[in-house]
């Protein structure tokens, strides 16, 4: 047999002005008919995090039947299509999100707070904000070693650090997900452009004004390493060219759709270290560019961890588009009302249907021997149960992908009252090769998730 494949540097980047694009793994990156090339295509774990704020009506998330093979909810029928890739999970409690004796009544930001540290949140309206290192951050540690970024914060809605969102309680707590040390809460990007930026743009030129002249002219990043595209592409493998074309005309499409939201802005932007920034109009659209981006980063292993706040607690938002018109949070607090469950059903459905766009460009996007949601574990959920009461008990999770085969998909588990939320969070650590003793107030790991 003939070996014609050209053996390119696994981490190949295309400079050009401003513009520093890493490219996914080809089969040109690994050794031909090796074991090592088994090895260097293997996929690399990839943790993602999806926070929907204000719980879920449960008698409408949690499936009746245990076990492979259960029935799909009315809020999680839009995930159907993507059974074997999918495990919900029941029973979990938070208790660090709980109110302790002489902690101020606020709610929200405990439960944000906590989500992903394990930690109950300090009561304070000022500066001296504490929880406790993320679980994402601890993977982060690790998996961020060997890519650009450690890790990728982003959101919608976000208010500002700054001041009380919540009674007795920093904008902090519930303005970001992850927490690298116990009092650094890393903000979360909400513009579209600005993560664009943050993936694409090149770090070794200090000069914004390239950048700034390329946007004027309505040029794609792309156009500054045409050349070297079209040089690389003589030396690769049919496979590999299709490949390249499909990874760079979805880091156009990306842009493209930043740039229509931009459009109303002037094209004449003052030099600034980074572009300004604006949002789609539609909220649908916005979800899905943000989405996209986590699957380009994934893609081009820019990074490997993530964390997506899909609008915070206490949000205002509306959804009219799918006849919803009222404020998520006034909605949540239904009082038990029909016609407010009702709504707030299709306002869950709702974000599960955006929910199954992000697993849907997942699984069409090829990595290793399979796709990336053969390889990611994405946790999706919200840290209430109850969104009138703010139960922290048993709660609404489920997990997407497969996470290079430690996920077995196609299941509901139920798990004994009060096991931790952090059981969770330690079992998928070890399925990362990240080892913790103790996390938060784990107990110990979760049993069925590899399906034995």
């Amino acid at each position: 047999m003939i070996i014609t494949k050209k053996l390119l540097p696994r981490r190949t980047v295309l400079r050009g002005l401003g513009t520093a694009v890493a490219l996914p793994l080809l089969d040109g990156m690994v050794p031909a008919l090796t074991a090592v090339s088994r090895t260097a295509a293997a996929a690399k774990p990839r943790l993602g995090v999806v926070y929907v704020p204000h719980g879920a009506v449960m008698d409408k998330w949690t499936p009746a039947e245990e076990g492979v093979g259960f029935g799909f909810t009315p809020i999680l029928q839009p995930l159907e299509g993507y059974r074997d890739h999918l495990t919900v999970v029941s029973g979990l409690d938070h208790k660090p999100a709980a109110q302790m004796p002489g902690d101020p009544a606020g709610g929200h930001g405990r439960i944000t707070g906590a989500f992903l540290t394990g930690v109950h949140a300090k009561p304070t309206e000022g500066a001296d904000f504490e929880a406790g290192q993320s679980v994402d951050q601890i993977a982060a540690e690790q998996l961020g070693q060997q890519t650009q970024l450690a890790s990728l914060e982003i959101g919608i809605g976000l208010p500002e650090f700054g001041g009380a969102c919540d009674a007795g309680f920093s904008c902090a707590y519930i303005s970001t997900l992850a927490w690298s040390t116990p009092t650094t809460p890393l903000p979360m990007e909400s513009h579209p452009r600005a993560v664009f930026e943050r993936l694409f743009g090149d770090g070794t030129t200090t000069d914004p004004e390239a950048r700034r002249k390329r946007m004027a002219r309505d040029r794609s990043i792309l156009d500054a390493v045409t050349d070297k595209v079209a040089r690389l592409q003589v030396g690769l493998g049919t496979a590999d060219r299709a490949k390249l074309t499909d990874y760079l005309s979805a880091v156009r499409d990306v842009e493209r759709r930043i740039q229509r939201a931009e459009a109303d802005f002037d094209r004449e932007l003052p030099v600034v270290d980074r572009p300004a920034a604006s949002i789609p109009d539609e909220f649908g659209e916005y979800v899905k560019v943000m989405f996209d981006l986590q699957v380009l980063a994934y893609q081009a292993d820019l990074t490997r961890v993530s964390t997506f706040l899909l609008t915070p607690e206490l949000n205002a938002q509306t959804y009219p588009q799918i006849g919803v018109p009222d404020p998520h949070h006034a909605l949540s607090h239904h009082e038990n009302n029909p016609e407010s469950i009702a709504k707030l059903i299709k306002l869950q459905t709702y974000h599960a249907t955006l929910f199954s766009y992000y697993l849907e460009r997942l699984r069409e996007t090829p990595d290793g021997d399979g796709s990336l949601l053969d390889q990611v574990m994405v946790l999706y959920g919200s840290g209430m149960s109850n969104s009138n009461l703010h139960n922290i008990q048993k709660l609404p999770i489920l997990l997407a992908g497969r996470g290079g085969g430690q996920l077995r998909g196609n299941q509901h588990l139920r798990y004994a009252d009060e096991t931790p939320l952090a059981n969770l969070y330690v079992t998928l650590l070890d399925k990362m090769s990240i080892p913790v003793d103790h996390f938060g107030d784990s107990t110990g790991r979760l049993e069925g998730l590899s399906g034995v």
